[in-house]
């Protein structure tokens, strides 16, 4: 996370200063497509030095909530700041630079911005919230995103282990701190099914008949108990 907090803040200041007066006619979208008379109705020294100060802030002011975050409050919340805080800057952006450009493309570019924070948002809520095991009479039940029923027949083997795989990608899941929840690869070429709630050890595995293999960890339950309970109902395995 601290890397991803470090080029991210590179990159917003970085930008600030790829633009210039010389060059914007070239790379400032909104300006590069104007007219000639309608460029030299633009203010683009000021609003150059604006864009300059406006990414420079981000990037310090982004490393710096973004930390504060991570350390006082959760690294998983610090996953929904590193997307939803550039955002909200870029929609305040486009705002406070209407008077530079068309005010109908900033509005459009701002409630653009705007329902792609809402998706983002409504996502992270969805991904956020704890897939539980659910143990029934003749199956497990993982409920929530990515989950899934498993009928007892299917299953060769249940048991705890205090190691994952090294995963090298994900395959198709979702990602944030120290929540994992999809298909990864591993670095044997292994695709294997994440369900981490959090990384709490031991991790429950499950194997299914075919060999596909689940990982799972709870957040708010005990992850010895879950499988202390799951020997009760199925002792065979």
């Amino acid at each position: 996370m601290l890397y991803t907090l470090i080029g991210m803040s590179l990159l917003f200041i970085a930008i600030g200063f790829i633009v210039t007066e010389n060059n914007a006619k070239y790379l400032l979208a909104g300006y590069n497509t104007m007219s000639k008379e309608e460029q030299k109705k633009v203010d683009i020294k000021t609003y150059i030095t604006y864009l300059r100060k406006f990414h420079v802030f981000l990037g310090i002011s982004f490393f710096v909530i973004g930390m504060l975050v991570t350390y006082f409050i959760d690294e998983n919340v610090t996953s929904i700041f590193i997307v939803a805080y550039p955002i909200v800057a870029y929609i305040y952006f486009i705002a406070t630079t209407a008077k530079y450009f068309s005010a109908t493309k900033n509005k459009i570019g701002a409630f653009i911005l705007a329902v792609v924070l809402i998706f983002i948002v409504v996502m992270f809520v969805r991904d956020f919230k704890e897939t539980k095991l659910i143990l029934n009479a003749h199956s497990i039940e993982f409920q929530g995103n990515y989950g899934e029923i498993i009928p007892f027949e299917t299953i060769k083997s249940i048991q705890l282990v205090n190691e994952k795989p090294k995963i090298i990608k994900r395959t198709n899941g979702f990602s944030a701190g120290t929540i994992k929840k999809g298909y990864y690869e591993t670095d044997k070429g292994e695709i294997v099914k994440l369900i981490l709630n959090e990384e709490n050890k031991p991790y429950i595995l499950i194997t299914k008949s075919d060999g596909k293999k689940i990982y799972y960890s709870a957040k708010e339950e005990s992850n010895e108990k879950l499988f202390d309970s799951i020997n009760k109902i199925f002792p065979n395995i």
